[in-house]
Formats: C-alpha cells, structure tokens, sequence
C-alpha cells in the first residue's frame, strides 16, 4: 500500500517534468542540425573510441524485485562488447545498489553519489553529471552513455542505455531546409550553457523514471511475497492440524489400549 501511493506522487513527479525534457530534446536537435558558426566539442562526433562512459541510475534501496539486476546485466552485456573492441569503460554511479554492486568489477568508477530519497534533486546529480562531461572535454571519454529503467506502465519497466554525448539527433526530413536560431548574445555563450542544462535534464529526467520503476516494482514485489506468505502460511497450518491430530489419535489409542490392559 505505501508503494503504490509512492508510485502515484513518483509519475507525477516524472510527468511534470516530461514535457522540460521533451521541449529542451528538440531544441538541442534543432541546434545540432543548424548551421551556426560555433559548433560546441559535444555536438561533434568522434572517429576513434578508445574510452567509453557510463552513467548508471539505479536504487538506494532493495525490495522491488529484479529492477536492479535486470538493468546491470544489461549494461554487462555492453561492457563485454565494448572490451572485445579494446574499449575501456568509466562508470559514473547513482543510487547505493550501483556502487556495491560495480565496486567488485574491473572498470574505473569517475564518479558515485547516492541517498536521492523520494524528492530527488537536479543539485543531487550535477557533481557527477560534470565529473563525466569534464571527462568528455578532455578525451578521457569519446562517448556518454546513461543506462536506468523505463517506466513503460505499473506492470513493464524495461532497462534503456542513451547516448548523451556526442549528441544524437535525427535529420528533420519534413523539412525541405535547414534553418536556425537568433543568438542573443552570441552562439557560443549561449550554447555552452544551453547544452549543459540539456545534459543535466536528461540524467533528472532519467532519475524520476528509474524512481517511478522502483516504486512499482517495489508494489508488485511486496504484492507477490505477501501471497507467497499467505500459502506458506496455509501450508503450516495444514501440516500443524495434520500433526496434532496424528498427536490426539495417538493419545487415545494409548488410553484405550491401557483400559483394555487393566
């Protein structure tokens, strides 16, 4: 019951701040497909990828079932892919369940941070958001990845990895040109700061969905161990019944047996 009312206030705390993400997602597109002067280092791709970064969104706490593991063998299942290729991987950590569960592989972990609560805060994220982006600007990283949960409905929660960086956009084929934006003051002021907020909206935005799959998994996670108790319960009640009338039968026949004797 108290993970289904947190489920509630966790989708509203994601729908509120869906259409943020959604307008900001599509601005960034149209910035990554203009033709300004000033092209940013996260809007150009890079041809050699010798080290990949991860940012991985995950619980502070356990009891919703296989939410967790079920993102981390997803994420192995890249970093083994990745290391065939000779690609070292970084890791950036959100939630305690990520950083226990890391902390025992071979990858280098940049950044961790965990204790979010219900009310995670976009001033929560930014010190491992910037870790990595720091990273990125100094080649230490060729390309950002943010791997968590989906919230698809109360019953479907599916692991997702998203490209951050280079930024991935679609070309605009209804248009027939490309076009851009005024710069007030100028592109590159304006974009350096446009495009961290961006960044910085994605991994919130991505955290409020991990948080809305916890606490559904979490409600079906209880809903199924407190009907697995109940038969278990039904199930030692049968036995004891079983066991103290096998224990009555056996007295009397004791007692009719010694009234017999006498």
């Amino acid at each position: 019951m108290v993970a289904a009312s947190k489920t509630r206030k966790a989708q509203q705390r994601m729908n509120i701040s869906m259409p943020y993400a959604t307008k900001i997602r599509k601005v960034m597109g149209h910035v990554a497909n203009s033709h300004t002067e000033y092209k940013h280092s996260f809007l150009l791709p890079r041809k050699e990828i010798s080290n990949v970064g991860y940012i991985v969104v995950a619980t502070d706490r356990g009891l919703c079932g296989g939410l967790n593991i079920n993102l981390f063998r997803f994420l192995l299942k890249e970093i083994q892919e990745w290391r065939k290729k000779e690609v070292a991987v970084h890791l950036c950590l959100f939630g305690s369940k990520a950083v226990s569960y890391f902390k025992c592989f071979d990858v280098e972990i940049l950044a961790r941070a965990q204790g979010f609560g219900d009310h995670p805060q976009v001033s929560d994220l930014i010190g491992g958001v910037r870790v990595m982006l720091g990273a990125y600007e100094q080649r230490q990283v060729d390309r950002l990845f943010i791997a968590h949960n989906e919230f698809v409905n109360k019953m479907i929660q599916k692991p997702r990895i998203l490209q951050l960086l280079p930024l991935e956009v679609a070309e605009d084929t209804s248009k027939k040109r490309c076009w851009d934006y005024i710069y007030e003051p100028d592109p590159k002021k304006l974009l350096d700061t446009l495009i961290v907020r961006y960044l910085e909206t994605q991994v919130y935005q991505s955290v409020v969905d991990n948080l809305a799959c916890e606490q559904a998994a979490r409600m079906f996670a209880m809903k199924n161990a407190t009907e697995s108790a109940e038969e278990f319960i039904v199930k030692l009640r049968l036995m004891y019944n079983k066991t103290r009338q096998a224990a009555i039968t056996r007295e009397i026949a004791e007692i009719t047996g010694g009234a017999e004797s006498v």
